[in-house]
């Protein structure tokens, strides 16, 4: 497999959404684009948006903020806690939007080596099947390849 490989969303229950990538970088690396501010900033949110507040505790109990600036000035909030941080493993937190508070989700991401590559899962639980479903219809089925190609072409700079 190459670092071009197709990016996999299932919906394996009711109010789960999972996703998977094969990305050609070190599972340390891949935690650290996930988790420092001057990574994320490379490649967070979709083409043609600015991460504009990029807030991170990183710790158990720790928040984070993030706030995205579309390309129509409209900038789009996040937030989260951090449940559990295990670097370079495993990453567990709660996260809601500022605009729309359809309750809170807990995303689960595992990151696991592959002969010096790393297999990125993460398992998203929503509130209910209609927020799921929600956020799969407004822009993560056709949102979440570019976004993760993104995040490819930062790990392949080598941070």
């Amino acid at each position: 497999m190459n670092d071009t490989e197709a990016l996999e969303i299932t919906t394996p229950t009711e109010r789960e959404v999972v996703v998977r990538r094969l990305f050609d970088a070190p599972p340390g690396l891949v935690f650290d684009a996930l988790t420092k501010p001057e990574l994320l900033e490379r490649w967070y949110g979709p083409p043609g948006w600015t991460l504009v507040v990029c807030e991170v505790d990183l710790r158990v109990g720790g928040a984070f903020h993030f706030v995205s600036r579309r390309e129509d000035g409209k900038d789009v909030g996040q937030r989260g806690v951090y449940r559990e941080v295990a670097r370079p493993g495993r990453l567990v937190n709660t996260e809601w939007w500022d605009d729309w508070n359809p309750g809170e989700c807990l995303v689960t991401t595992v990151l696991t080596e592959q002969d010096g590559k790393t297999r990125f899962t993460s398992t998203t639980l929503f509130p209910s099947r209609e927020v799921r479903d929600t956020i799969l219809d407004s822009g993560l089925r056709n949102g979440a390849p570019a976004l993760y190609a993104k995040l490819s072409a930062c790990l392949a700079a080598r941070a």
